[in-house]
């Protein structure tokens, strides 16, 4: 079995903040509304894609293979 996710955005922030935060905390991230998506598979980049709503449900749209030194540079 293997593990899907799918990275949205980064955000960096000092410790000291990140131990502060509680519930309805909000973590601000990199990332746009429309920005492509990585796919990840057992935390490793395999594909971009776009977030598709549909009612109530959210799925992602592969869109191109992840470029693995893309990712590991960062936003």
């Amino acid at each position: 079995m293997v593990e899907i996710s799918v990275l949205v955005g980064r955000s960096s922030l000092p410790m000291h903040q990140l131990l502060r935060m509680g519930r309805g905390a909000v973590i601000p991230l990199t990332a746009s509304p429309n920005d492509p998506v990585w796919v990840l598979v057992n935390n490793h980049p395999v594909a971009r894609g776009d977030i598709q709503l549909d009612d109530d449900k959210i799925s992602v749209e592969i869109t191109g293979e992840a470029d693995v030194y893309d990712y590991m540079a960062g936003p």
